[in-house]
């Protein structure tokens, strides 16, 4: 259906020509420029972009809208750095830190045992005592207690501070790490690329080639990874194709990223809580264009906790065929950025939110395997 309503599209002269040429290469899958991207965010309507994400979305995955269930850890909140648009990082001498130990991270991961949870997230801050093997450690027991789970930890951000802390190169604290436990990373950290953006947002973190760095030596080394772009604070519509322009060129080079997670800017708590949030519209576009341009992606996900459930719902008719995981209430990156929605589902509640819009709810495991239930 979404292919004849494109075509009928293209020949009316009410359409400007300049979407028509879009609209064309997508019904062709042809790459569109970054030039038309800009375009797309300056011009395009809302409709017209869902029926191109939508098309491209239905083409890849049908109604297929997959989920998983997952739990995170937090280890820490204490931070070496002080990122404007950020609510969440602290210092020793603020009185609302938290710092788990070994034993603490035992006892939240024993919790799932005899569970069929297939993934453990782990992000937080980064603190400035802790190198790989601390958290070679912690890799260690949570497999030992959950042989099965697949661990995806550590932001590019995080690790680019490990490595250095424990003077090694990215490729060899990434297999160390690997024999750790390690299975594959999170897209955290990206931030926005340009420079000028990073200097004002995140200044004293790695840079933006150093990210990119460790994600392609990660592919290099069998670890897939997803990416992800902050938006919504002060970047422009040029910054936000720069930066999809930097990971579409690195998953033509390795092919490793699996999914990309646009992450809404939350103005609760931090230096730039002056700038008001995105509205849902723009959401739905920045789903739709990253789905219109990154053709090298399979998936793209709405992280419901930061997005909220009505938002991450209506996303499913403009390109999005992830919703991210159960959860289950251990999470607090965006809370503290004043998001109200309760950072837990059950697979009953995704599954229903999904069959609300017409989709097929589908668990999968980190690597999009299918979880076939007996």
């Amino acid at each position: 259906m979404s292919k004849k309503i494109i075509k009928e599209l293209i020949k009316l002269s009410s359409v400007p020509e300049k979407q028509k040429e879009i609209a064309d290469k997508v019904l062709h899958y042809k790459r569109i420029t970054p030039e038309e991207g800009v375009y797309l965010y300056e011009k395009a309507e809302l409709s017209y972009l869902g029926l191109l994400a939508n098309y491209i979305r239905e083409k890849r995955h049908g109604n297929n809208t997959y989920f998983n269930k997952n739990f995170h850890i937090e280890p820490t909140n204490i931070c070496v750095y002080s990122c404007t648009f950020c609510s969440y990082s602290r210092k020793f001498s603020d009185n609302d830190t938290w710092e788990f130990d070994l034993e603490d991270i035992v006892e939240l991961t024993e919790k799932y045992k005899n569970t069929d949870v297939t993934e453990v997230h782990i992000v937080g801050g980064v603190h400035p005592y802790h190198d790989v093997y601390y958290y070679g450690k912690i890799l260690k027991k949570i497999k030992k207690i959950l042989p099965h789970i697949h661990i995806k930890a550590f932001t590019a951000v995080e690790l680019e501070f490990m490595f250095r802390k424990s003077k090694m190169t990215i490729k060899d604290g990434l297999k160390k790490l690997q024999n750790y436990g390690l299975d594959s990373i999170p897209g955290g950290g990206a931030e926005i690329f340009d420079k000028e953006i990073r200097k004002q947002v995140c200044h004293e973190k790695s840079k933006s080639r150093t990210w990119l760095e460790i994600h392609k030596t990660a592919h290099q080394l069998g670890i897939r990874s997803n990416a992800t772009m902050l938006y919504g604070h002060i970047e422009n519509y040029t910054h936000r194709i720069n930066h999809l322009e930097k990971l579409r060129e690195l998953q033509d080079q390795t092919k490793g990223f699996q999914t990309f997670i646009p992450l809404k800017y939350r103005n609760k708590n931090n230096k730039l809580s002056y700038l008001e949030e995105t509205s849902v519209i723009d959401d739905l576009k920045n789903y739709a264009i990253s789905r219109i341009y990154l053709d090298n992606f399979d998936h793209i996900k709405a992280y419901w906790v930061m997005l909220g459930v009505d938002t991450a719902q209506m996303s499913l008719n403009y390109g999005v065929n992830d919703l991210d995981g159960t959860i289950d209430d251990s999470t607090k990156i965006y809370s503290m950025a004043g998001n109200k929605q309760i950072a837990s589902m059950t697979t009953d509640d995704i599954i229903a939110i999904i069959k609300q819009v017409k989709r097929k709810p589908i668990e999968r495991d980190t690597l999009y395997n299918r979880i076939i239930k007996s």
